[in-house]
């Protein structure tokens, strides 16, 4: 087991669930921090662009738009069946802050770079695992069961890691964590709508 990789899952899962709560800051500001705490690791991990999965876009632009339709299929079937679209949870949030900012900054370039660039490098294992443990404290938030939220979001990383490796690209996993999020970011507005 790789120590390096202790260190980085130790240090994200501190970062998330203590240190950035802790900072109180609103939504576009934790963005903004969570992206420059990604960074300031994968430079401290000392890996190059190869292994950070920051080359290979050709292949990863091919398996992520593959991997991206499934999300934007499924989205667009639950949007289209207001039953379906009533049981999905609503979101007040500003819908183009959040799908143009919130998440490709401080959630796909923040957590791919983590997880699928630096943690990955060091142990395509324990990414994913890290990744669940990642999100404890948004669990909490949300007011959602941890250990379901950590398992799910630990599975949803085996998928992510998989097409990393799969494609030798972080891109790949970036653009199905995107797609994945900004679905669900429509929906969520589609949903309050529907109540209002």
């Amino acid at each position: 087991m790789s120590t390096e990789a202790l260190a980085i899952g130790s240090a994200t899962t501190a970062w998330s669930t203590y240190v950035l709560p802790a900072l109180g800051l609103d939504a576009g500001a934790r963005a903004v921090a969570n992206a420059s705490f990604a960074v300031a690791v994968a430079a401290v991990s000392g890996r190059g662009a190869a292994q950070l999965g920051v080359r290979n876009t050709a292949a990863g632009l091919r398996w992520g738009a593959a991997a991206s339709a499934i999300p934007v299929l499924g989205s667009a079937v639950v949007a289209a069946i207001p039953a379906l679209r009533r049981r999905v949870r609503p979101s007040e949030d500003e819908l183009a802050e959040w799908i143009l900012f919130r998440i490709p900054v401080g959630t796909v370039l923040t957590e791919e770079l983590l997880f699928r660039g630096a943690l990955h490098s060091a142990s395509p294992a324990l990414s994913p695992i890290f990744f669940g443990l990642w999100h404890i404290h948004p669990a909490r938030a949300a007011g959602d069961t941890v250990v379901g939220t950590v398992v799910a979001t630990a599975a949803a990383g085996v998928v992510f890691s998989w097409l990393r490796a799969r494609s030798g690209s972080v891109l790949a996993p970036a653009l199905l964590h995107y797609f994945l999020n900004a679905s669900g970011a429509v929906l969520a507005h589609l949903a309050a709508n529907d109540r209002s």
